[in-house]
């Protein structure tokens, strides 16, 4: 039988392993906004961010994010005060949020290779798909990340370890949050 305190040290050095994680996941995004910063201009004569992209649907996108990062605040602060239904229908929601995000962004790239301007036709492009490419798996990984942490609590209700499980979810959704902001900013705001 674990105690209180095993537990407690437990949960600790799991969200100190996550953030580090997560801290080596910012290093990655360094990495492509970097490459994005200096091959946004490389348009080999074809098309800008200016004339492809579309802040307002961004801007959809970041409200929808915002809100399911809001949501996931929700579902942890539930979870911590150990209610259950409540933890479940937060996540269903973050879940929800994040695949209208995902259908937003889907449609756009499918806009965008429809019209012929693929990863293939120019720097910018393959720098843009490479950095969003790399969100959306990561928004991938937390909507399945969600599905299966919501089967355990919806089973075996809020455990220590579901608890803590959900927790480093959060973060996760938070992280995605942040990231998304400097994507909205940079690639489209300043592009456009």
């Amino acid at each position: 039988m674990t105690t209180s305190h095993e537990h407690e040290e437990n949960y600790s050095k799991t969200l100190f392993g996550f953030w580090v994680y997560l801290l080596s996941d910012l290093v990655l995004f360094g990495a492509l906004f970097a490459t994005y910063a200096v091959l946004r201009t490389a348009t080999y004569g074809g098309p800008s961010a200016a004339e492809l992209l579309h802040p307002s649907r961004a801007l959809m996108q970041t409200l929808l994010v915002l809100t399911a990062s809001f949501t996931s605040g929700l579902g942890k602060v539930f979870t911590h005060r150990g209610m259950k239904n409540a933890t479940l229908t937060m996540y269903g929601l973050t879940f929800l949020l994040g695949i209208a995000f995902m259908m937003i962004g889907l449609t756009e790239w499918n806009d965008l290779v429809v019209q012929g301007s693929s990863w293939k036709k120019s720097a910018f492009l393959s720098a843009f798909f490479t950095l969003i490419g790399t969100y959306f798996l990561h928004m991938i990984c937390a909507l399945l990340w969600v599905i299966v942490l919501l089967v355990p609590v919806f089973k075996k209700g809020l455990t220590p370890v579901n608890v803590k499980r959900l927790s480093c979810l959060t973060m996760f959704w938070q992280f995605l949050n942040i990231v998304w902001i400097f994507i909205f900013s940079i690639v489209y705001l300043l592009g456009a």
